[in-house]
């Protein structure tokens, strides 16, 4: 679904407007991936195959409306893609630009299970999500899930839980307690069987979406891509 993305305030980054950011959730489906928006995907500044300048033309010829760079514990993907965007945007001002804000994937514990969290529109130069984007996951009471989400909210941004059926523990049990926690959303339309062409998995997006209803959450969607093609996870 197309929507209609207004510029953030000129004393607020584009990057980092949250509540942009949730009107465009509030608008996902299964059909928003992958050719109008995504939000997960990967560079070679973590785990990914994708230079952002590639990623970047790749996000524009496919025509995305609207995404995000999830790196593991980085923003330097985001940043080398939003320097690239900015002088396209120059060399380009009659075509459509997509809109690109700051994204991370962080490691955390929830429920004594290792999870994925996704921050969203956040000030990647706040103190308090700083320590989650130094290249390493945290430890002790850093790496509780609690703290990821309240840093991730502290920092302007919107916490999402990752892909909340690849876990050993049921979505049920983890979505509930991320609830408790304050998550804002989950990652309803994911591929976790890795299909060509991309498509979210049916049973397992029926199964969150109905949790994502039940507590009123925000849905995401994205490839995960850690390939060469935004289009597919690998």
């Amino acid at each position: 679904m197309a929507v209609n993305l207004a510029q953030a305030p000129v004393s607020q980054p584009a990057a980092q407007d949250a509540s942009a950011l949730w009107r465009v959730f509030e608008t996902i489906d299964a059909d928003s991936c992958p050719s109008l928006f995504n939000f997960h995907m990967h560079t070679v500044c973590s785990d990914g195959q994708l230079h952002p300048e590639v990623l970047m033309e790749q996000a524009i010829g496919i025509g995305l409306q609207g995404l995000a760079i999830t790196d593991h514990h980085t923003v330097e993907g985001y940043q080398f893609a939003q320097e690239w965007l900015t002088n396209w945007q120059q060399q380009h001002p009659d075509r459509p630009t997509p809109r690109l804000w700051t994204g991370v994937e962080i490691n955390a514990s929830l429920l004594n299970t290792e999870v994925h969290i996704l921050g969203y529109a956040f000030n990647p130069n706040h103190w308090a999500i700083s320590p989650y984007l130094q290249k390493e996951a945290e430890i002790g009471d850093a790496h509780r899930a609690v703290r990821v989400i309240a840093s991730i909210h502290a920092a302007g941004g919107l916490a999402v839980l990752a892909h909340p059926v690849r876990y050993r523990k049921p979505p049920e049990d983890l979505i509930a307690e991320a609830v408790r926690l304050g998550i804002d959303g989950v990652e309803t339309y994911y591929a976790y069987d890795n299909p060509r062409p991309w498509r979210p998995s049916p049973e397992q997006t029926k199964r969150v979406l109905r949790l994502s209803k039940i507590y009123k959450l925000l849905n995401t969607c994205g490839t995960d891509t850690h390939g060469r093609t935004l289009l597919q996870r690998i």
